[in-house]
C-alpha cells in the first residue's frame, strides 16, 4: 500500500536540494522556459526534467503551454505553507530568548548589589 506524503512534507522534500532551490530562485524573477532554467547547470535536460516534475509533484511550479514554449512559474502557496510552520518556531525560540535576557538581566542585577566596593587607591609620594 502506497502512502502519499502529506503536502508540507512534499515541500520539504522538494525544498532538500539545492538545483531546486535554485530554479524557484530564478523563477521567483518571473515565468521562464525549461531551457532557460536549464542553463546555469551542469546537469543533463533529463536531469532538469526530473527536478521540474519533483517541484511540480509538490505544487512548487506549473507549467503552461503557449505554442512551441512551455513556460514555468513559481506557485508560492506551498512556500507560504512552510512559512506559516516555521513561524511557531520562531514565536517559540524568540520567547525562550526573551526569557533568557530576562534571567541574565536579572543576574546582572544581583551581581552588581552583591560586589563589594573597592576602596581608591592611595597615591604615592614620590622618593627624593
Amino acid at each position: 500500500m502506497q502512502t502519499h506524503p502529506d503536502p508540507l512534507s512534499s515541500t520539504f522534500a522538494a525544498l532538500a536540494d539545492p538545483t531546486r532551490r535554485a530554479i524557484l530562485a530564478r523563477l521567483a524573477l518571473g515565468e521562464t522556459s525549461v531551457k532557460e532554467l536549464a542553463e546555469p547547470f551542469r546537469i543533463t535536460p533529463p536531469a532538469v526534467t526530473k527536478h521540474l516534475k519533483v517541484l511540480q509533484r509538490a505544487g512548487l511550479i506549473s507549467q503552461s503551454r503557449q505554442a512551441q514554449w512551455r513556460p514555468c512559474r513559481l506557485e508560492a502557496a506551498p512556500i507560504r505553507e512552510v512559512a506559516d510552520w516555521v513561524e511557531n518556531y520562531r514565536q517559540f525560540w524568540e520567547q525562550s530568548l526573551d526569557r533568557l535576557d530576562e534571567y541574565l538581566i536579572t543576574l546582572q542585577a544581583k551581581t552588581k548589589t552583591k560586589s563589594p566596593k573597592r576602596a581608591k587607591p592611595h597615591a604615592r609620594t614620590k622618593k627624593k
